[in-house]
Formats: C-alpha cells, sequence, structure tokens
C-alpha cells in the first residue's frame, strides 16, 4: 500500500455496485463482464477535497463524451449519479481523497463485437481516503518525471479502463525514483504523462502544453487551468514541444486531479534552477482558487 492511503480506515468501506452500497471487500461483477475480458469501459476519477468533489460537472462531461465515443450509454441520469457520487463519499467518511467511477458494456457471452443487443451497463463506484499532505509535499517541492515511447493506442482521448501501456510506464517511472512518464511520441514530441497533463513555461517565458487531439486526454484539469488563466489574462499557448524544449524551458509541471504538482527534474536534469517556479505558483494558486470556489457555489 503506498504511504498515505489509508484502505482500513474507516470501518465499514464500502463500494457501489448495479444499485447497492455493499462492502469493498466483497464487492465484485461478473466474471463475463466485458470490462474484465476485453476492456470494454470508461473511467472517471474526481478528487476530493474537505469532502467536496472537485471540477464534477467537467469530471461528468467528460464521462458522456467518453461513453458517447464507444457508444454506450449512461447508466442512470446524471442528476441521479451525482447523488450516488456525493452519497458514497458521505457514507465512507471521506474528507479528502480520491472517488473512481468505472461504467462497462455489462456481461455477455464473450464475442469481440459490440452486442446487437446490450446488456445493462456496469456501474461501480469506490473512493479511496488519503492525508491531506500526501500530495502536499510534491506540490510544494515538485517532482521528478522520466521519459518513455508512446506506445498507446490512436484514441487516447477517450478515458478507458485499457490502461496497460500507462501502467508499464508509470512502474517505470517509480522504479527510477520519479513520479510521473512524459511520453514521447515517434516524432520526438511530448505528448502528456501517463496519467497526467504536461506543461512548460518556455525559453521565452510563454506557459505552453499541447493542443487536444486524438493523441491526449482532454484533462479536466488541463481545461479549469486553461479557463482560470484566461480569466486572469495570463498568456497561454496550446502547442505542442518536443523533448529537447525542456533542456531549455524554465519551469514546468503536471496537471490531474490529484492538482498541479511542479516538475523538478526530467531524465534526471535540472528543470530551470530546479525548483519550483512562480508561474508554477501562480498556476497553482488560480486553480486552485477557480475549483474550490465552484465546489463551494454548488453547494457539493
Amino acid at each position: 500500500m503506498s504511504k498515505g492511503w489509508n484502505d482500513r480506515a474507516p470501518a465499514g468501506r464500502l463500494a457501489y455496485v448495479d444499485g447497492r452500497y455493499v462492502a469493498h471487500g466483497s464487492a465484485g461483477v461478473h466474471i463475463e463482464d466485458r470490462a474484465l475480458q476485453l476492456g470494454d469501459g470508461i473511467y472517471e476519477v474526481c478528487g476530493v477535497e474537505d469532502a467536496h468533489l472537485m471540477d464534477e460537472e467537467e469530471h461528468l462531461d467528460r464521462l458522456e463524451r467518453s461513453l458517447r465515443e464507444i457508444e454506450l450509454t449512461m447508466p442512470m441520469s446524471r442528476t441521479a449519479l451525482k447523488l450516488v457520487m456525493r452519497e458514497l463519499v458521505r457514507r465512507n467518511r471521506v474528507r479528502d481523497g480520491l472517488l473512481y467511477l468505472q461504467v462497462t458494456r455489462g456481461a455477455v457471452r464473450r464475442d469481440h463485437p459490440i452486442p446487437e443487443r446490450s446488456p445493462r451497463p456496469t456501474l461501480i463506484l469506490t473512493t479511496r481516503a488519503m492525508s491531506p499532505d500526501v500530495f502536499g509535499a510534491r506540490r510544494r517541492d515538485g517532482v521528478a518525471v522520466i521519459t518513455r515511447p508512446d506506445e498507446r493506442w490512436g484514441r487516447c482521448d477517450i478515458k478507458t479502463v485499457q490502461l496497460l501501456p500507462n501502467l508499464l510506464a508509470k512502474t517505470a517511472a517509480r522504479r527510477a525514483g520519479a513520479y510521473e512518464a512524459w511520453l514521447i511520441d515517434e516524432d520526438g514530441v511530448v505528448t502528456e504523462g501517463s496519467s497526467t497533463t504536461a506543461w512548460i513555461v518556455d525559453a521565452e517565458g510563454k506557459l505552453r502544453t499541447r493542443a487536444l487531439s486524438n493523441a491526449i486526454l482532454p484533462g479536466v484539469t488541463r481545461r479549469v487551468i486553461l479557463e482560470a488563466v484566461a480569466a486572469a489574462q495570463f498568456p497561454v499557448r496550446e502547442e505542442s514541444f518536443r523533448l529537447e524544449d525542456t533542456a531549455t524551458a524554465r519551469e514546468a509541471f503536471i496537471s490531474s486531479a490529484t492538482g498541479v504538482m511542479p516538475v523538478t527534474r526530467i531524465d534526471g536534469k535540472p528543470v530551470g534552477d530546479g525548483r519550483p517556479g512562480p508561474v508554477t505558483r501562480r498556476i497553482q494558486e488560480l486553480y486552485s482558487l477557480t475549483s474550490a470556489g465552484r465546489a463551494g457555489k454548488t453547494g457539493k
């Protein structure tokens, strides 16, 4: 178990599976569920801070888009799903942590094509509590990343449960003593991290992140950051950057459901002066204010 994660408390941890709140340790799906057999499913993950689901609407927007892309229907109305999400956080008494949501095509006799008469989708929700200090030090001091070839499929814009290339890249990073792996395409361009969006402040002081396409996931935190910096009239370019651009970058950072983390080293070499920079700090402030403000306004 990773340091800081709390899998044993609170006592009586629950999951939600197909309409029932069940003991986490005994929750399961049918042996022929298509996510288990074929990776036929979509997932989302929301950060939980002070018992509030962060960027909830944006995560549900992306969930609905991903489902449409693989011809899978929502398992329930958006309003009902939000109630289930919040209820699971409440029942598990999660103040800070993560909520995971998975929708699969359900259980049916194993065959590759999408069934003409699809079964009812499987809906799974789980939560993980963690100390607010788990990511606090990383957000403050920064993290190291390594680079790996991007070996994923051609529709990385869909948030599917098919994560084998991602987990191999993440494993390589952890074994190298780094937090994340940045994936490099065949042209030498940085696509994104194995589970994060990649950003740099280039040699000219411009904030850059890759434009949306099938090659990257439309990150929710990325979206909120772009909206926040636009409101603050902060210059940003949605433009690809190459691995060699990171050598002259003034700053770098990653974003995900766990927030904004400075990147201080790439492949063992310091980024800028090797410390979190002022632009990254400003982005952290803007994101925190925007995301927390939305949570408070919607009463989540």
